[in-house]
Formats: C-alpha cells, structure tokens, sequence
C-alpha cells in the first residue's frame, strides 16, 4: 500500500503542477487583456487630440474611430469578465488540488513516522534482550 500512497502523491504533483500552468496562462492572458486595453485608451487619447487640433475637417471621422472603439472596448470588458471568472474556477481548482496533495503527503508522513516508530520498538526489544542475556551471563559466572 506504500507504494500506491507514493503514486498517488505523484500523481496528485502533477495535477497540481498542471492547474497551477493553467492559473498562470489565464493570469498571462489577462494581462496581455489589460496592456490592449491601456493601448486602446492611448491611441483614443493620441486621436482625441487629432482631431481637437484638425483645421481641415478630418477630425469629423473621430465620431466614427470613437464609436469603434467604445465597441472595441466593451468587448474587452466582457471578454476580460469571463476570463476572470475562469481565472477564479482555476484558482479554486488549484486549491483543491494542493489540498488533495497535502493530504497524501501527511498520510504517507503518518504511514512513514509508524513505520519508523515500528523499526525502533523493535530493535529496543532485540536490545532489551541482548542486555538482559549478558545481565544473566554475568550473574551466572559470578555468582
């Protein structure tokens, strides 16, 4: 039975060593959600004053630029709400995951520490004999 605590344990490593690479893809794509979004909201900035400072009309198509990226940006509002709920799923799974770990690993810590426990009890009783044997001995040849 030790051996399949340890293949368990192992096995349990690696589930956890894969949510764990989910978590941080989901965590990288939010990020990489969140520089768009500030790029976004730079170039409107960088448009805006385009188009304050156009003399020759042009800046009528900031009406339409504005319109697109108003839409362009609650898409990535949404996009980045449902990311972030995944991100909370894999967070939680992770927990799980880690938690199913632990709990391998402390059985297989109580399963080893009884078994050493064992070992010793054992041996103190060889030796417990072994004294008492030479304690015979000695009374034996002097008494």
């Amino acid at each position: 039975m030790a051996k399949g605590l340890k293949t368990l344990i192992r096995l349990a490593k690696f589930t956890t060593d894969e949510k764990r690479r989910t978590l941080v893809a989901l965590q990288d794509r939010e990020e990489q959600i969140l520089a768009a979004m500030a790029a976004a909201q730079a170039q409107l900035l960088a448009e805006q004053q385009v188009a304050s400072q156009d003399t020759t009309g042009a800046g009528a198509f900031y009406a339409a630029f504005a319109a697109a990226w108003l839409d362009r940006r609650a898409a990535m509002e949404r996009t980045l709400a449902a990311l972030r709920t995944e991100i909370e799923h894999a967070r939680d799974d992770l927990a799980d995951a880690f938690r199913q770990q632990k709990t391998y690993e402390i059985s297989q810590a109580a399963r080893e520490r009884r078994e050493r426990e064992e070992e010793d009890r054992k041996e103190q009783a060889v030796l417990d004999e072994i004294g008492q044997n030479l304690h015979r001995r000695k009374e034996a040849e002097g008494g």
